[in-house]
């Protein structure tokens, strides 16, 4: 059986949904097919040190735990903000989760590199602003929104890259002027944001010297799943560079994507799936999967798509 694009344009859309299995079988050949037709051109950025590691997929205790990911190349830890409660008394604000914190992320630092600079315009609503992130205005949504841009604006993180032997970012965070303000009197209509956001220097001058680009109609694409979202920006990170080809093991994949998944043998059908959704919007990406995890081929970047077109 070939790709999913393959199967689209030789046998439609239906054949296609019949002949890819798993239960996301009819999303991913949905994703491959609007992601081909997809003409609103954009590329956005990722810092290269979220392509290498991952934010917890499932809400987290809300309380003083440190979030932390080791990977063969990088270790990411996050530590949870506080925020003064009604009472006085300090509350736990909890760490970033789940694909609406990517997204914020990437929204983020997109607009930072392509304006060159920190100070990044949210718009003078939040409903502005989810509109700036291409998702549906909504109570839940506008809810989920708001509490990941106050937990991004509050949390501090280090990055520390095992291969180069050093910290590249320690106990930073990631913006110097929050989201959002703390107005008892919300209403919900998203009034609580502000005009704009600001990186901090440190983030702002790494994500300069190490942004990886992504092609934004793929993350529109998959804009629902954040494992896809990580497979995708990782193997936007690691195809392009690889000069031969590159074996992962399992154990190493369940490490880097498994947060949260308790037992082993549901790792690997949770990450094929996302796997082919990340693929149905990276056509070229070269993935072979095998026995005793991936092989990763040397591929084009994700951007391909774009830059053919312009």
């Amino acid at each position: 059986m070939g790709t999913v694009h393959d199967l689209l344009e030789a046998k439609g859309k239906q054949a296609a949904r019949e002949l890819i299995e798993g239960r996301r079988g009819p999303r991913v050949v949905e994703a491959a097919a609007n992601w081909a037709c997809d003409e609103d051109i954009g590329t956005g950025y990722m810092y290269s040190g979220w392509c290498q590691t991952a934010l917890p997929h499932k809400r987290p205790a809300d309380n003083a735990a440190i979030w932390k990911l080791e990977t063969d190349s990088m270790t990411l830890l996050v530590e949870p903000g506080v925020r003064v409660a009604p009472g006085g008394d300090p509350a736990h604000v909890g760490v970033p989760f789940g694909a609406i914190a990517r997204l914020i992320l990437i929204y983020l630092q997109s607009e930072a590199l392509r304006t060159g600079s920190r100070d990044i315009e949210l718009g003078g609503s939040l409903r502005a602003f989810l509109g700036r992130l291409e998702l549906p205005v909504g109570g839940k949504t506008t809810k989920l929104v708001r509490e990941q841009a106050e937990r991004i604006s509050r949390c501090r993180l280090t990055f520390h890259a095992k291969r180069q032997g050093g910290s590249l970012l320690v106990n930073q965070n990631i913006v110097d002027v929050a989201m959002f303000v703390d107005d008892p009197g919300d209403t919900g209509q998203g009034t609580l944001f502000v005009e704009t956001a600001r990186l901090s220097e440190t983030f702002f001058q790494q994500l300069k010297k190490h942004a990886v680009p992504l092609d934004e109609a793929a993350i529109r694409h998959i804009r629902n799943s954040s494992m896809a979202l990580d497979v995708y920006c990782w193997l936007a990170y690691r195809l392009h560079s690889l000069s031969a080809s590159k074996p992962i093991t399992w154990a190493a994949l369940a490490g880097q994507f498994g947060a949260g998944i308790k037992l082993r043998k549901h790792f690997k059908p949770a990450f094929l799936e996302n796997l082919a959704l990340a693929q149905a919007v990276y056509r070229d990406a070269k993935v072979e999967v095998t026995d005793t995890g991936l092989l990763l081929h040397p591929s084009p970047p994700p951007v391909r798509k774009l830059l053919k077109q312009g």
